[in-house]
């Protein structure tokens, strides 16, 4: 049994895409998502095998939220779209599953059936998704906030998830991992569990043990790692 998510800011779209997969026995929906921020909450929830996914979604674009995918954790994906001809030759000449609107039965089912057969690593840079990421979706309870880059102090992993944290002093929970954030943010690696914003950075104190901490231009306290401080220190142009 194959766990499908559908990803659609169309209500109707993902009902008409729902009953369709319903004729097919093993494949199972386990969820929709009406924008690319639930998605990713979704997808870190229910560890779908296979993710429908819109391409045209407001505020996150269907290919920005690839981007904020860990690879380790990535679906296979299917992607739904609008006829678009630069986007349909892009998914061809990489072998992307992909479905236009509306979807079409006998369209879906051949699609299943390469699913079935085979579910291959998906090298997406071809279709630009590794493109730095511009903003950080965040959650809290009935209400989703998008972070610019340069708002953002640091980002820190906790046991209870990764947060990232504003010169409001606020940390804010996100779906993203640190991983995902390290590769593409400017932010950088201080710390086992933490990520700084070079451009937050008031100064570097140096302590015991061969330690340090970053002061934040907030005042905030982020530490530094041994294993990290020189890397750290080079990447600034520290000698």
């Amino acid at each position: 049994m194959m766990k499908t998510l559908i990803v659609d800011d169309e209500p109707f779209a993902r009902k008409e895409l729902r009953a369709l997969l319903a004729e097919a026995e093993d494949f199972e929906v386990v969820g929709e998502s009406g924008n690319a921020i639930e998605a990713l909450a979704d997808i870190h929830r229910l560890h779908p095998d296979v993710v429908f996914l819109d391409i045209q979604m407001p505020r996150i674009s269907g290919l920005e939220m690839l981007a904020m995918l860990d690879r380790e954790r990535m679906p296979h994906i299917v992607f739904v779209t609008a006829y678009d001809e630069y986007a349909i030759r892009a998914f061809e000449e990489n072998a992307f599953d992909y479905l236009l609107k509306p979807t079409n039965r006998e369209r879906l089912a051949k699609t299943l059936v390469r699913l079935r057969k085979e579910r291959g690593a998906q090298d997406f840079q071809a279709l630009g998704s590794t493109i730095p990421l511009q903003h950080v979706p965040c959650c809290s309870v009935n209400r989703i906030y998008l972070l610019r880059l340069e708002e953002i102090e640091y980002a820190t992993s906790k046991l209870s998830g990764v947060y990232v944290a504003a010169a409001d002093g606020e940390e804010r929970f996100t779906e993203l991992t640190l991983r995902t954030l390290e590769e593409r943010t400017p932010l950088l690696r201080c710390h086992r569990q933490y990520l700084i914003n070079p451009d937050q950075i008031r100064e570097i104190r140096l302590v015991e043990n061969g330690l340090a901490e970053i002061v934040t231009r907030s005042d905030k306290k982020v530490p530094v790692s041994r294993r990290f401080l020189r890397e750290l220190k080079e990447r600034l142009g520290i000698s």
